[in-house]
């Protein structure tokens, strides 16, 4: 046979089991973006050309007068292959221009693509039946029997993905991705140049240089496609190197059936002088010579592997260590997962704390991921980290060193749990001594300022009794006496915050609280008149709390006084006690405008106000008091149709302290 059969016979043989390779590998990857599915069929696509060159080339080689039914079944391939190869070519450029953000207008992209598909239906529907029923069919050169228009269809392609590569290669992150595509725009390229030569001008040439030209245009795919898998493993380009597994399973079975292929084709040509069953017995045996190479130079690609994906570990443990020393669990959360996608390269992970609020929540979610592994401190579970993947599965050194990972985590989590309940103490005791100090400087300011108030206060009401007292100066003495009484309950407020408190709901005392909230509203509701607001009473009787009488009207009056000034004329603020699971339930609602969102955080803090003549104390004093009898006050902002507030206090209920106290 002719040295160009041969040549033929290898690269077609090559050429087929390169792109099963690639298709196996994007099937076994399974990442759900349209770049790999529009690989596939590429890949599929290149697969049926070469796949129906090889038929043809085996059946001229074999049979005198190849069967019909063989030549057809080739024919189908081919042209199956040729049809496809031009728009797939376009459209895989486009694809993966848009994962890298390259690709402005999706309007474009959707037309020109329509542009690139629609020869498929013109040589499938029209060309392709015609080339079937006919008995001649270059198999060599398929193209020219698709004739001139395929030809320049295919090299338009060609040029589009040159000119897509050369962008690429200005934009690639490494070198070597660089240097891929500037090769790949050189190979798109020459292989214009082959299809103008071949199919589109079709000049007069030798029989010999037409052969030549037409297996350098069908072996042009080999080269790229062998490349792209050294990249793959070497550099992870297009993401699919993190499959070691798969891409060494996969290469070692195709190179095994690459070499059952050769050993075939040496016996043939051996035949001669040589039985097939000898040489073939001689060349599978010759590869006992190179276990022993190969199993070292795989041991130490392992070793190299195993050792990065370490590396990426203590890397990512130093970072994550640093960060545990603030004692802030939701950021160190945040790093772990940030950095984890980052080294690792996942397409998502997740954290969740088996102790954490959001747990049900977070376990949800990283449910969805495909991956999970136990973060535990020694048999206890104390977290679970969620990977997903870019591809179908983790590659064995990346899934060993995430448990190594997780080893880790476990002391580093600990460490910021107990550095942030560290913090959390030192700014309680913090807050707590200067609330002391505040409450010292109440006291002090209210001693110093309530005689001196009393005294003028008692003048002036001397005065007010003087009927020789002009209206003039009685109009303004009446003045006067209010804002005295005024300050008088800036005051009291103050003592009351500066009073000392007992935590923990040790106080003995019990009252009816639903008679001590109907007190209040009386007292209040003519306040509520003069403001235009509708004051509501919902009580129910018999409603017995473990707490002072004074402690609830301090609590009931602050809310509802608060509930008037924030509710505008003609609004309707409700203040009732109820009991509700065993505890007694004391609750304000107003339809005002709700609380502002930069104040929700300030809240309860002492001397926060959002009034124009308020101390900030009347919440503050509400909190400590409920604190006194164990109890728990609750707020909710807006309350229906963006408005309103609602405060919902729980005290024990006097009959759960009298069975705690005995």
């Amino acid at each position: 046979m002719p040295s160009l059969v041969y040549v033929r016979l290898i690269g077609f043989t090559a050429g087929t089991l390169l792109q099963l390779f690639w298709m196996v590998v994007i099937l076994g990857y399974r990442r759900q973006r349209n770049f790999e599915r529009v690989f596939f069929l590429l890949s599929l696509a290149l697969f049926f050309f070469y796949a129906g060159s090889l038929l043809a080339l085996n059946a001229r080689i074999y049979y005198l007068e190849p069967p019909a039914l063989l030549t057809a079944f080739a024919k189908t391939l081919l042209c199956a292959g040729l049809c496809f190869l031009p728009a797939l070519l376009i459209h895989l450029h486009f694809e993966y221009a848009d994962t890298r953000g390259m690709l402005g207008s999706r309007t474009l992209k959707r037309i020109v693509l329509l542009a690139a598909y629609a020869p498929v239906l013109y040589f499938a529907l029209h060309v392709y039946p015609l080339v079937a029923g006919s008995p001649e069919f270059d198999f060599l050169a398929p193209g020219k029997v698709l004739g001139r228009g395929y030809g320049v269809w295919l090299m338009l392609a060609m040029l589009i993905s040159g000119v897509w590569e050369i962008r690429l290669s200005s934009r690639a992150p490494e070198r070597s991705q660089s240097f891929f595509h500037s090769s790949l725009a050189g190979v798109f390229v020459i292989g214009a140049a082959l299809v103008v030569q071949l199919h589109v001008v079709a000049g007069p040439m030798s029989r010999d240089l037409s052969d030549a030209l037409s297996t350098s245009l069908a072996l042009l795919a080999i080269l790229p496609s062998a490349v792209l898998i050294y990249l793959v493993q070497r550099n992870n380009f297009l993401q699919i190197g993190r499959q070691k597994n798969l891409l060494y399973a996969v290469s070692a079975t195709f190179l095994a059936l690459l070499y059952l292929a050769l050993v075939r084709r040496v016996s043939t040509w051996l035949a001669p002088e040589i039985p097939p069953e000898a040489s073939a017995s001689i060349l599978l045996f010759v590869l006992v010579i190179f276990i022993e190479p190969l199993q070292r130079a795989l041991g130490r690609q392992l070793q190299e592997t195993a050792q990065q994906e370490m590396d990426r570990v203590q890397r990512l443990m130093a970072e994550v260590q640093q960060v545990a020393r603030l004692g802030d669990m939701p950021q160190l959360v945040r790093v772990i997962e940030d950095r984890l996608k980052e080294q690792f390269e996942f397409a998502d992970a997740g954290l969740i704390l088996h102790d954490a609020e959001t747990e049900v929540r977070d376990r949800a979610a990283v449910k969805q991921l495909k991956e999970s592994f136990p973060i535990r401190q020694g048999k206890r579970l104390i977290g679970t980290l969620g990977i997903g993947p870019h591809g179908a599965m983790i590659s064995g050194e990346t899934r060993a060193a995430l448990e190594s990972l997780c080893e880790q985590l476990a002391g580093a989590l600990d460490l910021c749990r107990l550095i942030e309940e560290k913090v959390r103490l030192e700014r309680e005791l913090a807050e707590r001594e200067r609330l002391a100090l505040l409450g010292q400087l109440a006291a002090s300011i209210s001693h110093n300022l309530k005689n001196p108030l009393g005294s003028i206060k008692t003048i002036l009401q001397v005065q007010m009794e003087n009927p020789e007292l002009p209206e003039s100066l009685r109009g303004e003495t009446q003045i006067v006496l209010d804002e005295i009484g005024r300050l008088s309950g800036k005051l009291n407020q103050l003592l009351r915050f500066s009073r000392p408190t007992v935590r923990g709901g040790s106080v003995a005392a019990s009252c009816d609280a639903a008679a001590v909230v109907e007190e209040v509203a009386a007292v209040l509701r003519h306040e509520a008149e003069r403001r235009g607001v509708s004051l509501e009473l919902l009580c129910t009787n018999g409603v017995r709390s473990a707490a002072a009488a004074d402690a609830i009207s301090d609590i009931v009056s602050n809310l509802v006084v608060n509930a008037l000034e924030a509710t505008p004329r003609g609004g309707r603020v409700s203040v009732g006690a109820a009991t509700k699971n065993g505890s007694c339930v004391l609750t304000i609602e107003d339809s005002g405008p709700g609380i502002a969102g930069e104040a929700r955080e300030k809240l309860l803090q002492p001397f926060f106000t959002t009034k124009t003549h308020g101390t900030g104390l009347g919440l503050a004093i509400v909190a400590r008091r409920v604190a006194e009898f164990g109890g728990e006050m609750k707020w909710e902002s807006p309350v229906s149709a963006g408005r309103g507030t609602r405060f919902e206090v729980t005290l024990p209920m006097e009959e759960g302290r009298n069975e705690e106290n005995k």
